[in-house]
């Protein structure tokens, strides 16, 4: 998804000074330029930041003015407007103007008047190229934080099925505890089962899903270390991916036996493993649970290169293919784009696939969905190339 252009918004200029002439001078010197408002002083430089400051990206105050100067302006700026970026054009640039200036108003640049045309000009420039940088990074920030917002919200609600899956069962094998009759060894355990084996098997599932839970939060612990300043940037196959869901996930009884993959071509993932590894394992339950008690299920996770929709050139793909009841056309035009869910009854909430499509943008990439009802559903990830160490094989 593409960040908006912060100059869009703020790419004025307010020059203060309470000489007329020096604003008109000012606006006629630098207006072919850029986009200057003038203010005769500090008391209505607020006013205008007060009703317009988000379209302002650049002050540029005199110093020595009889209401109040300069410096106060810049304070009060560094104060409640911080995003501007600040300059100081003096006659009187003494050293404790200067030293007050960068300390107290962070300005960038100190301006000696009379006005040269030329250097004026090129500070004008640095300070609006500085005020550009600091609004990318701010959008690049929000972005992160909502991202995480979101991911945290997201990996919650994949954590809370089988955790609460993980206590049904431990509550089941609680239940058919019995007390030991008398004269029984001691140490010796007696739970009623229904059928052979059942304890064993409830505990052994339990088992499963606490290390699936274990597994998505080692992942984001990683990440989140990765995601420190100067961490060396990690790659990812896309095949250890797809290997790691197949080793981790908690598939149901038998489920695993019908879930196979097959590598046409091996390429590494950008972005984060551990978004990526959540957008595998939300693709793969749905799959799961839109086959349940089928008796010949099959899922197929494909590695290769395709063409998206048919078109244009062949991009690194990740295809997971099922055989299940297919997907309504009514939901599946709208899947991605609303929380829309097949499974409402059981659960679902419809934000699965809408996370799925925010995390395949934000790394440049694209996911399509197709189903015909009674053919099963194919649901595809495009993603930028970055290599390709090939190689076929399948699982």
């Amino acid at each position: 998804m593409p960040l908006p252009d912060p100059l869009q918004e703020a790419h004025a200029i307010l020059f203060v000074d309470d000489e007329p002439t020096s604003c008109k001078l000012f606006a006629g010197m630098f207006g072919n330029e850029f986009e200057i408002v003038t203010a005769s002083g500090v008391t209505e430089a607020l006013e205008l930041l007060s009703g317009r400051g988000h379209e302002f990206a650049v002050l540029v105050t005199d110093y020595r003015m009889p209401e109040r100067d300069g410096m106060k302006l810049l304070q009060a700026v560094q104060r409640d407007y911080r995003h501007l970026v600040r300059v100081l054009a003096t006659a009187y640039a003494g050293k404790e103007v200067a030293m007050a200036a960068i300390n107290q108003g962070k300005v960038l640049r100190i301006l000696e008047k009379p006005l040269d045309d030329a250097v004026t000009r090129d500070a004008l420039r640095e300070a609006l190229a500085l005020h550009r940088s600091r609004a990318i990074e701010r959008a690049l920030n929000e972005g992160r934080v909502a991202a995480l917002r979101e991911t945290l919200g997201f990996l919650a609600h994949e954590l809370n099925t089988p955790l609460a899956t993980v206590r049904g069962y431990l509550t089941a094998v609680t239940n058919r505890y019995q007390a030991s009759p008398p004269g029984a060894p001691p140490g010796t355990v007696q739970f009623l089962e229904a059928q052979p084996g059942e304890v064993m098997a409830a505990l052994a599932n339990a088992e499963r899903r606490a290390l699936y839970c274990q597994s998505l939060v080692s992942t984001f612990v990683q990440s989140a270390r990765d995601a420190y300043p100067g961490a060396p940037v990690q790659t990812f196959g896309a095949a250890s991916l797809v290997g790691s869901l197949l080793d981790e996930f908690p598939f149901e009884g038998s489920e695993r036996t019908f879930v196979s993959s097959h590598v046409e071509e091996d390429f590494l993932l950008p972005g984060r493993r551990d978004l990526l590894y959540l957008v595998l394992c939300t693709l793969t339950k749905n799959a799961m649970l839109a086959m349940r008690g089928m008796p010949l299920a099959r899922l197929r996770i494909e590695l290769a290169r395709r063409q998206q929709g048919g078109r244009g050139l062949a991009q690194p793909c990740m295809r997971f293919v099922d055989n299940g009841p297919g997907i309504p056309p009514e939901i599946l035009s709208r899947l991605t784009r609303e929380p829309v869910t097949t499974r409402e009854s059981s659960g679902g909430n419809g934000m699965g696939l809408m996370f799925c499509r925010r995390v395949m943008q934000s790394i440049g990439g694209s996911i399509e969905i197709q189903s015909e009802p009674g053919e099963g559903a194919a649901v595809a990830l495009y993603f930028q190339p970055v290599s390709a160490p090939s190689g076929p094989r399948s699982a």
